[in-house]
């Protein structure tokens, strides 16, 4: 996909890698972008930097109401870039109750699929688009003091897989991006090494040029690929140490 001229939305643009992706955007040639956000007063800097190319939208992708609305308003949209999601950095056990669970997931994973379904049909109205979903790795082996934002990525991951082949026919490229440690809010408790957001944004930009469904961002991402193909239990051993205490 050729980024210039075309019109992109983007969810999570308040902070970290939804910013950097935004501005990423703008600076390969968009035509307009629009930067959606449950507080838009945390994107006015980005619209204000933008030369009138970007545009803040409220959007909270688990209300459905909100979604509808960004759909009627973002008709002329190509490429829709959904980026929000949800930490609470507790294992499935350990965790009070349920509610930080059942939040990742509707986020991760509901409200993800929900933007897939609504603007499927704006894209196939303008001949197809791309979507593109940012996971992460923990979709592929979990990080147990992650536990259950480990679990609703994973479910992103098989939903994206799925919305990939059922949009091929209507000429939608669909790409899952598999990142690790990414130095935003998100990974303040993670002492290793982490990418920037910036690095994400434009290793999202390099595969829409190139056509790649997967992308994987970071040393940590292929360290986790070639753990899993050549020991995948010890790897979970591996993973198990990072839970606090």
């Amino acid at each position: 996909m050729d980024i210039k001229n075309t019109v992109a939305l983007v969810t999570g643009t308040n902070r970290g890698v939804g910013r950097a992706i935004v501005q990423a955007l703008v600076a390969a040639g968009a035509s307009k972008v629009y930067a959606a956000a449950r507080n838009v007063d945390g994107v006015k800097d980005l619209v204000a930097s933008s030369g009138g190319k970007v545009e803040a939208i409220a959007l909270d992708i688990t209300n459905d109401a909100q979604i509808a609305a960004a759909v009627a308003h973002c008709g002329d949209v190509k490429l829709v870039i959904n980026n929000a999601g949800s930490n609470h950095a507790s294992g499935c056990i350990a965790a009070d109750s349920l509610k930080a669970a059942r939040a990742e997931m509707e986020t991760n994973y509901f409200g993800t699929l929900a933007m897939c379904r609504a603007f499927a049909p704006v894209l196939k109205s303008h001949g197809g688009g791309a979507l593109v979903n940012v996971i992460s790795i923990v979709a592929k082996a979990t990080i147990p003091a992650y536990g259950s934002y480990s679990a609703s990525k994973a479910a992103n991951l098989r939903m994206t897989e799925s919305v990939r082949a059922e949009l091929a026919a209507q000429h939608t490229f669909v790409q899952s991006v598999m990142t690790g440690a990414v130095d935003t809010d998100m990974a303040k408790g993670y002492d290793g090494p982490k990418n920037s957001p910036a690095e994400v944004a434009q290793a999202i930009l390099a595969g829409l040029a190139s056509g790649e469904e997967d992308i994987y961002v970071g040393d940590m991402t292929g360290w986790i690929n070639g753990a899993l193909a050549s020991d995948p239990k010890s790897l979970e051993r591996e993973l198990a140490k990072f839970l606090p205490g």
